[in-house]
């Protein structure tokens, strides 16, 4: 059984980025998107449970949608105004069953991303 799971760390205080929402959406060949799930990360900067396991997971095109400005608005980190990242959306594919683990890295001015396991 496939199952899919996120975390976001703040590379501006050096962990885990807490309270931030993320949103999970199934992409559909028309080009509608399908809300699955919304959940904030915890104090590990991890959702409390995967956003996709079992009989739910599926492969497909999927977006992973993280507001990552409410994050750094609340800890006061220095940002522009309006904030130069705000909502950060991940695009990605699922092609088979397994753990797709889908971190984000991010600051007020640049994120990364990878496949993890």
């Amino acid at each position: 059984m496939g199952r899919l799971s996120t975390h976001v760390l703040d590379t501006v205080a050096g962990g885990p980025a807490a309270n931030v929402a993320v949103e999970l959406y199934r992409l559909e060949p028309d080009g509608r998107r399908t809300l699955l799930t919304a959940r904030r990360t915890n104090a590990d900067g991890r959702t409390d449970a995967p956003l996709l396991a079992g009989d739910d997971f599926a492969p497909g095109t999927y977006e992973i949608v993280f507001h990552i400005g409410d994050h750094f608005r609340a800890t006061g980190a220095p940002m522009a105004d309006p904030a130069f990242l705000d909502v950060v959306p991940l695009r990605f594919a699922m092609a088979q069953d397994g753990h797709y683990h889908v971190p984000l890295l991010c600051s007020p001015w640049s994120y990364s991303t990878y496949r993890g396991s």
